[in-house]
């Protein structure tokens, strides 16, 4: 049977060489080859076979089209994250720093799915399996039927699969796992490529969930080619600070699911714990109110979240400093000018530092009027009311643009017990929310004027 032999494809012209060149010699680009493998002429060697049998056109309104069926992790917050649970077939990719807990969560779902009646399997390229025993004892996980493989050849691993057919199958991680097929080390841009489109269309083929784990550069994102994000179902990013015990899990890509759902953990002795209220972590813990403090209420997936705004204006030099933390830097500074030119209160000279606490990254735009009114509470040393809330775009203009599903946010404050809001007038409910004092505004100028009555 003829053997798969190595081959260098150019990126550029798709040109094939027998050997990696530094130059390509058919279009003259230089350092465009990349390793592949040529098909051999035996169609059972075929690495690129369909995952299913050749359909005919059908239009779409033809197809039956079913609900997809979830099976529970055990985590209520990483269910959260997956849209419910883990899909037959599906494939999961989590990335995150070293030691943020990647290893720990997955290990404690296997056992909590394994308990459920499901069978699993934890292939670990980066430990020993008495290091996963050692894990698994230290999180209170004794007498786990958990079964363990510690292997990094893709071909041992794809007939594992197909022996034991398990239900979910963890791959810690894709950055680890070669095939014999190429001759390029672990990690590298062809190994992970193609370690992943093989574990990908067995999972697809044999309705096994996988799940990867990912490294990640020092700039935070998914190490490798950018076609392993597009190759698989779900993409999660594991985010946290090491130094603090709350860590984050955000979907960043969901076909089952929606995106940007966040699920909040606490590393604890036993593991990682499900946090059922996470406003709490984000809140501040003053006894009385402070200036340049405001709460908003911010939308993570569907899960409406409350968040405490800090700001602090300091007098500058000839080049005041504008720096956020949690907030985009380059929207600062357009909220300072909007703020200057339609409420007249100037920073021009002042530094301004703003921070979302807690570590929780906001990117949308409705936490532009709570800024606002932080930087204004900071610089005229005047705290805003107790229980005080705000959320709202700022235009250019000074308009108060409406914030999505403000309904959902005035309802999540008012649960836990806020009492005044200064909100869009647009989002202003019809029917008014018991214990909630709500303020409606169109520009930034009147949301001036309802804090000053209100200070």
């Amino acid at each position: 049977m003829a053997k798969d032999k190595t081959i260098y494809t150019c990126n550029e012209c798709g040109g094939t060489s027998p050997k990696w060149l530094g130059k390509c010699p058919h279009c003259n680009a230089w350092n465009t080859l990349i390793e592949s493998v040529a098909e051999s002429a035996a169609p059972a060697k075929n690495r690129f076979a369909a995952l299913a049998k050749t359909a005919e056109v059908t239009a779409l309104a033809d197809i039956e089209a079913t609900d997809v069926d979830r099976t529970p992790t055990g985590q209520d917050e990483l269910d959260r994250v997956l849209g419910g649970g883990i899909v037959e077939g599906g494939v999961v990719l989590i990335g995150g720093d070293p030691g943020i807990g990647k290893s720990t969560l997955l290990l404690q779902a296997l056992d909590a799915l394994q308990h459920a009646g499901q069978k699993t399997l934890y292939v670990t390229g980066e430990e020993s399996g008495a290091q996963v025993a050692l894990r698994a004892r230290r999180l209170g996980l004794d007498g786990s039927q958990v079964q363990v493989l510690a292997e990094i050849q893709l071909e041992k691993i794809l007939a594992t699969l197909a022996m034991h057919q398990p239900a979910i199958a963890v791959i810690d991680s894709i950055q680890t796992v070669y095939s014999e097929q190429l001759t390029s080390a672990p990690g590298s841009v062809a190994q992970v490529r193609e370690c992943a489109a093989h574990l990908t269309r067995a999972a697809k083929a044999s309705g096994t969930a996988i799940v990867l784990v990912g490294h990640v550069t020092k700039e935070g994102a998914l190490a490798g080619p950018r076609v392993l994000e597009h190759m698989v179902d779900t993409v999660l990013y594991f985010e946290g600070d090491t130094h603090s015990s709350f860590r984050l899990i955000r979907a960043i890509k969901n076909r089952f699911g929606a995106v940007n759902e966040i699920g909040v953990f606490a590393m604890t002795e036993k593991g990682l714990k499900g946090v059922t209220n996470p406003s709490a972590i984000f809140l501040s813990q003053h006894a009385e109110p402070v200036p340049g403090s405001c709460v908003m209420v911010t939308l993570e997936g569907t899960r409406p979240m409350l968040v405490e705004i800090q700001a602090l204006v300091d007098s500058g030099g000839p080049s005041p400093r504008r720096l956020s933390v949690g907030l985009e830097r380059d929207r600062l500074a357009m909220l300072l000018a909007v703020l200057h030119r339609h409420a007249g209160v100037a920073c021009m000279d002042q530094d301004v530092f703003v921070n979302a606490v807690g570590g929780v990254r906001i990117s949308e735009p409705a936490a532009d009027l709570a800024v606002m009114l932080a930087i204004t509470s900071s610089l005229r040393g005047k705290p805003l009311p107790k229980g005080f809330i705000a959320f709202g775009e700022v235009g250019l203009a000074g308009e108060v643009r409406p914030a999505p599903r403000g309904q959902e946010r005035l309802k999540e404050a008012a649960k836990l017990g806020f009492s005044v809001a200064v909100v869009p007038k647009a989002n202003a409910p019809k029917k008014a929310i018991e214990g909630l004092t709500i303020h409606p505004v169109e520009r930034v100028e009147e949301a001036m004027e309802v804090v000053r009555s209100l200070t």
